[in-house]
């Protein structure tokens, strides 16, 4: 991660960036307007859904939301855990906010990166987000991640197909 503190992190290219990503919400993003939480309205919504999906994460869709506000001065931490609620409300999904350049299908919510996600969420439950650096190394932020992980692992052995929003 760049920078000493979460926030530094998260304006590595410019804007301060949210980035999310949410397994079973299928493969079509949401409008933008879906994205206007927490009394915030992101300035640009850049959905990318994932090419080239292992076979258990095919018929749920895997989504990646790049969340950027202009203004670097705002804490986002109460929009990220809006914006992880929001992903996970309406299916049966996974969603956890992560740091640029830690996406990996060998490791969707891994222990080898469980300090490079600063929040996640499953299914209709109260999400977790962390924005201090020291947490993120901490073992009971391991623990949360492993959770989410193993939320993710019911998800991908479960029924395939995922509700529409």
């Amino acid at each position: 991660m760049k920078g000493s503190s979460i926030h530094e992190a998260l304006c590595w290219r410019g804007p301060l960036s949210v980035n999310v990503f949410v397994v079973g919400a299928g493969d079509t993003p949401l409008p933008d307007e879906a994205f206007r939480l927490a009394g915030l309205v992101p300035d640009a919504v850049l959905p990318y859904p994932l090419q080239e999906q292992p076979e258990a994460v095919r018929p749920l869709g895997l989504v990646s939301y790049d969340i950027d506000f202009d203004d670097t001065s705002l804490d986002l931490r109460a929009y990220t855990r809006a914006v992880l609620l929001r992903l996970c409300a309406d299916t049966r999904s996974v969603a956890w906010a992560a740091f640029e350049g830690t996406f990996h299908y060998d490791e969707l919510l891994g222990d080898r990166v469980a300090d490079q996600i600063y929040g996640h969420c499953a299914s209709r439950a109260e999400p977790a987000v962390a924005w201090d650096t020291e947490v993120l190394r901490g073992e009971g932020w391991r623990r949360g991640v492993a959770e989410a992980r193993a939320a993710l692992d019911a998800l991908l052995a479960g029924p395939g197909t995922p509700d529409r929003r």
